[in-house]
């Protein structure tokens, strides 16, 4: 099976149906964008630009230390500590 290239706009249009899911999989604790990927059965290109969307409107945040893999790992952001 070979991976269909989707264009940028159409991945990040899917942000908001997808957040739902990744915050879901951050509920257990701080991944990084691969294993979040991985939980959300998505390619991690894709996690990727959704993942740094949330981030960008206070819906998660990076953990101070990265991964022993290198990445950083990202958790939820409660809502009252949303602005």
């Amino acid at each position: 099976m070979t991976a269909v290239k989707r264009e940028i706009r159409e991945i990040v249009r899917e942000e908001p149906f997808m957040r739902g899911r990744i915050l879901a999989a951050l509920a257990e604790g701080p991944h990084t964008v691969p294993e979040i990927a991985e939980a959300i059965g998505r390619p991690a290109n894709e996690a990727m630009y959704w993942v740094m969307g949330m981030r960008r409107y206070g819906w998660v945040r990076e953990v101070k230390e990265a991964a022993v893999d290198g990445y950083f790992r990202y958790q939820a952001v409660a809502r009252e500590q949303r602005s």
